[in-house]
């Protein structure tokens, strides 16, 4: 039960991190096509609701992470 519990913690932290990655990733493209003026809006956009789609990910993850004091 405890390995089961540690094994989901560590792949848990695993994906944060992930996550974390890929949104620092996003938001440097997006820093990089918003310099060009000629650049696509619609995938800057598109890219813009995918950071958003990652925070709320990374946010709920955290979120179950915190142990629940109730229990």
């Amino acid at each position: 039960m405890t390995d089961n519990i540690e094994n989901n913690l560590f792949s848990d932290r695993a994906r944060l991190k992930d996550l974390r990655v890929q949104h620092r990733d996003l938001d440097v493209a997006i820093v990089e096509l918003s310099k060009n003026p000629t650049a696509d809006q619609l995938r800057v956009r598109r890219l813009k609701k995918q950071k958003l789609q990652l925070r709320d990910q990374i946010t709920r993850l955290e979120s179950q992470m915190i142990p629940d004091l109730n229990a």
